[in-house]
């Protein structure tokens, strides 16, 4: 059989990080002792009070048939009584919330459901690379908005090309960021909304990081008076509950905008298994438990410790003040990929090199605080012996 892939899929930028990822499962499969902070992904296991909600509901036959598509109205009450403790944001959970496969589903699907081809999405970089991908899948232009350290790492709304903005119909925002862990305040969002709304854009706001936060609890977009006329917001339970392969989060907003999304995912999947949603309803009732604080005060410790250790050895370090990310320049005179190819080789010490996240990562990588304050310690010794 003579077949070629899809012009989607060839119109994607290379995955970068595939040379590191070989090389570390290599040394992994050498019997190196390699410490990875590359993986986003919680290193400690899903709470006890949700895994025995989900022990009680996998047992319950009713939850073994087909899931609800928009989720289960309990799990979509429960996200809605959430975004009212947190944020003091008032929701209609049959009209406002619809349940997603995690985050990165509804991310995904959303072009499918309010962008036409030819039309453009405005793409942050350095950024979540799935933005991206679903404007091409979409068949979308995207547009992309250069986030800078001059620009504490938000994009300069006021700059976008009035052209541009003429043809764009959604807009893609990520705060707390990943990758650079920056964050984004009240008056900056309210500034998002008025030209959203004045050029007739849907703004979606990935705020998966929401509750990985340190000092103070980052707001909501849909917080702003009016948002919710032209904004949706995606929210996970991964991190915040380390439920990262439990797969389930939601969307809240614009009513309009989540009844075409809940279109397009009735087409393509068929929602999350119900007992994972009823796991998510005892999730974000327990939000304020002491297990959530505790994990909080560990990625508070862990992150002193990475970022006061880089700096004692000279490196350029923001301390983040929400993310379990910390986005650190390269030594001077290294690109990311040489930077993260010597640390593997050298030191054993995995890290994502920024350019992986677009060319605006140049010069920058990224560390998750996603291993113990001792085997951090012990990367930042093991730096201190490379010369560059």
């Amino acid at each position: 059989m003579d077949w070629k892939k899809s012009d989607r899929l060839k119109a994607l930028p290379p995955y970068l990080f595939v040379e590191i990822d070989r090389a570390k499962r290599e040394a992994i499969a050498a019997g190196r002792d390699v410490i990875n902070l590359g993986v986003g992904d919680p290193d400690r296991p899903t709470f006890e009070f949700i895994v025995e909600a989900m022990r009680k509901a996998v047992g319950d036959p009713a939850n073994h048939c087909y899931p609800f598509d928009e989720g289960v109205p309990q799990f979509r009450r429960a996200a809605a009584e959430f975004m009212l403790k947190r944020y003091g944001v008032e929701l209609d959970p049959t009209a406002e919330i619809i349940t997603s496969i995690g985050s990165k589903d509804a991310i995904a699907h959303l072009p499918l459901a309010v962008v036409n081809p030819g039309e453009v999405v405005l793409v942050p970089r350095p950024g979540y690379p799935v933005y991206n991908s679903a404007a091409v899948f979409a068949g979308a232009e995207p547009h992309y908005l250069n986030l800078t350290a001059e620009s504490a790492w938000l994009p300069k709304i006021e700059a976008i090309d009035a052209a541009v903005a003429g043809r764009a119909k959604l807009i893609y925002v990520n705060y707390p960021n990943n990758p650079t862990a920056a964050g984004a305040d009240p008056a900056w969002y309210e500034k998002l909304v008025a030209w959203a709304k004045a050029n007739e854009v849907i703004v979606a706001s990935d705020a998966a990081y929401s509750e990985v936060y340190f000092e103070s609890a980052p707001p909501s977009i849909l917080q702003v008076p009016g948002a919710k006329d032209v904004a949706v917001e995606f929210h996970s339970l991964s991190k915040t509950f380390n439920m990262t392969g439990w797969r389930i989060g939601w969307v809240a907003g614009n009513a309009e905008v989540i009844a075409a999304l809940a279109a397009v995912k009735g087409n393509v999947d068929s929602g999350q298994f119900n007992a994972v949603q009823w796991a998510g309803v005892a999730a974000l009732e327990g939000f304020e438990r002491e297990e959530i604080l505790h994990q909080r005060r560990l990625y508070k410790t862990r992150r002193d410790a990475l970022c006061d250790g880089l700096a004692k050895l000279g490196y350029e370090v923001a301390r983040p003040a929400a993310t379990f990310y910390v986005w650190c320049r390269c030594p001077d005179g290294a690109d990311s990929m040489t930077f993260a190819r010597r640390c593997l080789a050298e030191a054993n010490v995995v890290f994502i090199p920024g350019i992986g996240f677009g060319p605006t990562g140049e010069g920058y990588f990224r560390a998750a605080l996603t291993v113990e304050v001792e085997r951090i310690n012990e990367a930042v010794e093991r730096l201190a012996k490379l010369t560059w």
